[in-house]
């Protein structure tokens, strides 16, 4: 009999539970019936929805389909080396790992040890995430390391810091999402990228209570006409002028919970100041919104029956966007939910384990347990840990945009590891990131599959995929799961554990290197200890018997679901309340042919479309990019449905199809960034970040759009 095993799906973090089940090879049929075309591929196991809190046996389609990553026809199986001709020719570990120690030695001996970098990902497990960061500084030396979830989650995190001294996505189980009778969702489509959330809303929905801002009516958006729930559909990059008028309305009408603000808030003074400003009258001038919805939406909020806030990307990915996120939790802390029964604020954390893999090493400027790399205490503890003196730890380092800017240049970054990312997509603009990468003197990707990152590589390393290794996740809520391992990998994939363990004793690196995933994960539990992601209490073991495990988790709890309750994490248990203003802007979408392009996610695809690009089914259901235009903005132009379009600015060209919607401002195209090549998103997004956070501006960008030259190649 063969044997199933318990685990959680490789892409988003709502990381639904999952039971795998290899295929017998012995009867030559799959364990369990599968519905499959004739001559279709024998996937190497089975998956079958598994109940848990967050999904209770839901998946999505991309959850349903995910055994096929595990066999697609590119898999890496072996080392590969670029070739003079630009091909590449398979290698040994022995062969490619002395290259890659020999070129990291000469150039941290000829230029020092921050021309060596890495970028890593929000896929990682814990373990490797951990491990990465501990491989950056002591094995390298390099205070160059930074990761894919700056893109992602960094707003977020910089806003829950700053206002409750901690940063964890959701501060609360999915589940109590459940009783809300109220739930505003701002920039989150997750109807398309994490469709069994949307049991989650039920409640809300059934009594008339969701509230999207879109300015798509996205499939998110569209839930609200079922429940009479309402969606504001704001000009893009207005959200936090949309987020002050509602601040103003509720301190106005009288709605605010002063006795809250008075016990548990510092700042109150200064944010109703600055919401002075934006009376509803103006708010609607500015983006669009009806004064009857923002007055509508205020006093729903304030009913006291069991309230939610909800951000998501799409007011966090802007040059504002730690600002935008700091005013829903103003507007929060103003209605007195955060950290009351039934009701709060939480952020939806996007990759598998955003949450985890910046809590213990690969963001810039911090060490495991999310603690900061410039405090000595933290040095000191980390340290102790890994076997080191505090000094050899470098300081901080630069984020995302800053590193993949440093690549090539004089006196910048000559060597470059990337693990779990696919930067050539998924970056601000990527020619310039392009061209970066083919400036250096060593590229090094870990991967499954040639993506496009993988492609430009001097080496690339032939890495164990989700269902073949064992490790842990954190979700969205801050639970931390168990990944378990179903299969062998194929040919010579190794883990980055591995890897690692490898490259550090080429190097000399002090301290000890497991493979092992759960010795890794001790590991990284005492250095936790005490900080503000405390895993200390956990292990393997532990996570094997089916308990919650929701961080902070010290020896002898039972760990924490529900975050701030009696106090906050700042020393005084108050929360900050931050005044922010809206900056000013230029005008984007109103002259001639120029729009505003907002990026996002589809239903069938993940991120960069790397693996999901790579699974029939998915790729099928949308084989290529299309441009949401609406229908008065697309006659204007001259174009129609299913035209071919160019779509461009300053730094690029995307070639798509027009998508001629009502769904959509009449200012607005819209852009999927799962497409490479000319179908590329972020061939037009520029490299301006956000000041504190570093979050770059993929929600705003200037583009014209036409329509394409009829001798133009565009997807069909």
């Amino acid at each position: 009999m063969t044997e199933s095993h318990d685990s959680h799906c490789p892409y988003c973090a709502l990381q639904c539970a999952m039971t795998l089940t290899p295929t017998d090879a012995s009867s030559g049929t799959p364990p369990i019936d599968i519905a499959a075309p004739a001559g279709a591929r024998r996937l190497p196991l089975t998956v079958a929805g598994r109940d848990f809190p967050t999904n209770r046996g839901g998946l999505c389609k991309k959850g349903w389909t995910s055994a096929e990553l595990l066999d697609v026809d590119d898999r890496v199986t072996s080392p590969l080396v670029r070739q003079p001709d630009g091909s590449f020719a398979p290698a040994s570990w022995e062969t490619v790992l002395d290259r890659i120690a020999d070129t990291v030695r000469d150039s941290r001996d000829r230029f020092g040890a921050d021309s060596v970098g890495v970028f890593g990902g929000g896929g990682l497990t814990n373990e490797k995430a951990y491990q990465l960061g501990k491989f950056a500084r002591i094995a390298l030396g390099t205070s160059r390391i930074d990761y894919n979830g700056r893109f992602c989650m960094s707003s977020a995190a910089a806003a829950g810091n700053r206002a409750f001294g901690l940063d964890r996505g959701l501060p609360f189980p999915v589940e109590d999402l459940d009783g809300a009778s109220t739930i505003l969702m701002l920039g989150s489509n997750v109807a398309a990228t994490m469709p069994p959330f949307i049991g989650h809303l039920q409640g809300a929905r059934g009594d008339r209570g969701l509230i999207v801002v879109d300015p798509r009516r996205s499939e998110t958006a569209k839930l609200t006409d079922e429940g009479q729930g309402v969606h504001l559909a704001p000009a893009p990059g207005t959200d936090l002028i949309v987020l002050l008028g509602l601040t103003h309305i509720v301190i106005t009408e009288g709605l605010a919970d002063l006795d809250y603000l008075a016990a548990r808030t510092t700042g109150f003074d200064a944010v109703r100041r600055s919401a002075n400003a934006w009376w509803p009258e103006r708010v609607q001038q500015v983006t669009g919104v009806p004064v009857a919805q923002l007055r509508e939406v205020s006093r729903r909020l304030a009913d006291g029956r069991g309230t939610y806030i909800l951000t998501g990307r799409g007011v966090e990915q802007h040059v504002d966007g730690t600002d935008t996120a700091t005013a829903a939790i103003n507007l929060a802390l103003v209605l007195g939910l955060v950290g009351k029964p039934g009701s709060g604020y939480g952020t939806l954390t996007g990759q598998g384990n955003g949450q985890g893999g910046r809590e213990h090493g690969q963001k810039s400027d911090q060490l495991p347990g999310y603690r900061m790399i410039t405090d000595p205490a933290a040095r000191a503890h980390v340290a102790g840990v890994w076997g080191v003196d505090p000094s050899i730890i470098p300081g901080p380092g630069v984020p995302a945009v800053a590193l993949l800017d440093e690549l090539g240049r004089p006196g910048g970054i000559r060597c470059l590891f990337v693990h779990g990312s696919n930067v050539v997509v998924s970056a601000p603009d990527v020619d310039a990131v392009r061209a970066g990468l083919r400036a250096l003197d060593l590229l090094v990707v870990s991967d499954f599959v040639l993506s496009e990152t993988a492609r430009l590589a001097d080496i690339v390393l032939p890495v164990t995929q989700w269902a073949e290794e064992e490790g842990t996740m954190t979700s969205l809520e801050g639970r931390v799961i168990r990944r378990r391992r179903a299969i062998e990998a194929p040919g010579e994939a190794r883990s980055e554990l591995w890897i690692m363990r490898e490259l550090a004793e080429r190097l000399g690196a002090p301290g000890t290197w497991s493979t092992e995933p759960a010795e890794v994960f001790d590991e990284l539990a005492r250095a936790s200890a005490g900080g503000k992601a405390d895993y200390s209490g956990l292990s393997h073991a532990l996570l094997d018997t089916g308990i919650a495990a929701h961080w902070p988790f010290p020896p002898g709890s039972e760990g924490t679901p529900r975050m701030f309750g009696e106090r906050f994490a700042h020393p005084d248990g108050l929360a900050r309340m931050v005044a922010v203003s809206p900056r000013v802007r230029e005008p984007l979408g109103q002259h001639g042919g120029e729009l505003t392009l907002v990026t996002g996610r589809l239903l069938e695809h993940y991120q960069s479309g790397a693996q999901t690009r790579r699974v029939p089914e998915l790729l099928g259901a949308r084989p290529h990019v299309t441009a949401q235009l609406h229908p008065s903005t697309a006659a204007r132009l001259g174009i129609a449905e299913g035209d071919a379009i160019e779509v461009a600015n300053v730094r690029g060209l995307v070639r798509a199809r027009a998508e001629v919607t009502t769904g959509i401002r009449l200012d607005t195209v819209f852009l999927p960034f799962h497409f490479a090549g000319e179908q590329c998103a972020n061939l037009l997004t520029e490299r301006a970040v956000d000041p504190i956070s570093s979050m770059p501006e993929f929600k705003r960008t200037l583009v014209t759009v036409t329509r394409a030259d009829a001798t133009q190649e565009v997807p069909a």
